[in-house]
């Protein structure tokens, strides 16, 4: 089931809404939301729910082993429990994502020829074990207390919203929401316009500009001109973008929606004016994640700056997929950190803003393409293209009809890149005359974001989010 559908627009979401707001009791709501959690994983995953109950149980059992060897005051009993959870939980992700891709480049050395694992990725696995880890070692680190009850830790990792795409919700961010909250009519009005906004990116932008990266990308063998290269990768970054931070704004709206205060994913990243900074508005969730817990792991006994910044990389990129080409991605964009880090921010500074904007939009570009095109012939193809080094033309006819086609969509997509929503919020707070206006105006604009998507819905057969693969 996926969040951009008129099933569960109209009838999953309305129905757990209403069964939540009926409950008399705070205990008997998270059962409710739990219920409706495991329903709208099994609809998709049947099977793999079992393997989700599994891990709720194992990590809930470690949670109490970590907690109780702690308050027998025995750290080194704690750090092996912690290091079991971890071997599980990565374990688990390893083989589900990576063995197939392990495997296949074994069979690269002669004489090797091992069978090929051929195994479904589970939705959803790559951000709820992140989930878990993130519980484990914050409660090893002591900084959360363990919890107590099973259903509430299966309330946290099975939450619905944010179960199959992110964003990666700290247990620390909702523990105490967990346990108390309220939902007032602030939270449904802005739950509610964030998911009519992140369904509008979703419906509207990124499912039409998917259909100009297929005309331009979706042909193995296309001869593209260089306009044309350079056009389909800036729509293809747009198209991303509206994918992505549409879920997640569709998932902390509908957090809100039920009380909870997830925190942003996505701060309109292509204004960045260098890469750090890119990453700082981008996959926040994830890239705060690896800060936090990988950037100063001791490396061969020591905290290394540049060591810890070349495994953040690496396992950025790894974490996208199991594809050399997502390893090169994030690897690359390790490169341009480190490069930034060693200018150091000061010079960065100094110089002219319209070069830096000009720098890190080559360079985020080129690095869609990188994202894009996991066989290694389409990537240098993609490559010689972007400077015509395949003897292609700088212009061609399709890419100016294209343009011309498209030329609202393009311009909607380029203006919603910019922090429109947060401006309105701003006109509420600075003139108190402007509050009523906003409100109308958003609520119309709610109601045209539901009717026009919904319309485009009707015929759509296949509309899954990019990021569930990951």
């Amino acid at each position: 089931m996926v969040f951009s559908s008129l099933y569960f627009l109209y009838l999953f979401l309305p129905v757990c809404l209403l069964c939540y707001g009926l409950s008399p009791s705070l205990k008997i709501k998270n059962l409710v939301l739990t219920a409706f959690s495991l329903v709208f994983y099994a609809w998709g995953e049947p099977t793999y729910i079992i393997l989700l109950l599994i891990s709720v149980l194992a990590n809930y059992l470690f949670g109490l082993g970590i907690g109780h060897f702690q308050k027998t005051e025995k750290p080194g009993s704690a750090k092996a429990v912690m290091i079991v959870s971890l071997i599980f939980n990565l374990g688990l992700l390893g083989v589900f994502k990576y063995s197939g891709f392990i495997v296949e480049n074994l069979n690269l050395i002669p004489g090797v020829s091992l069978p090929v694992p051929k195994l479904t990725l589970p939705i959803g696995i790559s951000f709820y074990t992140f989930q878990i880890l993130s519980y484990i070692i914050d409660l090893y680190w002591e900084k959360i207390d363990v919890q107590r009850n099973p259903l509430h830790l299966l309330l946290y990792i099975s939450m619905f919203p944010q179960l199959i795409a992110g964003p990666i919700v700290r247990y620390s961010t909702i523990a105490e929401e967990i346990k108390d909250r309220k939902t007032t009519l602030a939270d449904l009005s802005e739950g509610l316009t964030r998911l009519m906004i992140g369904l509008g990116k979703k419906v509207i932008l990124a499912n039409h500009l998917s259909v100009i990266v297929d005309q331009f990308f979706g042909t193995p063998g296309t001869r593209l001109s260089v306009a044309g290269t350079w056009y389909a990768v800036i729509v293809y970054a747009m198209q991303i973008y509206f994918d992505f931070s549409g879920y997640s704004d569709m998932a902390i709206g509908m957090g809100r929606m039920f009380g909870f205060h997830f925190d942003e994913n996505f701060r309109h990243p292509f204004l960045c004016k260098d890469i750090s900074e890119f990453w700082q508005r981008w996959h926040i969730s994830l890239g705060t994640f690896f800060r936090d817990y990988l950037l100063y792991v001791p490396i061969f006994g020591k905290r290394r700056k540049y060591g810890g910044l070349f495994l953040v990389w690496f396992c950025t990129g790894m974490w996208h997929g199991a594809s050399w080409n997502f390893i090169i991605w994030g690897l690359y964009f390790g490169v341009f950190i480190l490069i930034e880090q060693l200018i150091g921010k000061k010079r960065m500074k100094k110089i002219p803003i319209v070069i830096r904007h000009i720098y890190n939009k080559i360079v985020i570009i080129i690095g869609f393409g990188i994202f894009y095109f996991e066989d290694f012939g389409r990537l240098g193809e993609f490559f010689r293209n972007i400077v015509g080094a395949n003897g292609n033309a700088l212009f061609d006819t399709v890419t100016k009809l294209s343009v011309q086609n498209n030329l609202f969509l393009l311009l909607a997509a380029l203006l919603c890149c910019f922090p429109l929503y947060d401006g309105l919020q701003k006109l509420k707070t600075r003139y108190a005359a402007a509050v009523y206006a906003v409100d109308a105006f958003q609520v119309v604009c709610n109601a045209a974001l539901l009717i026009i998507s919904s319309v485009l819905l009707v015929d759509a057969t296949n509309n899954p989010f990019l990021y569930f693969r990951f």
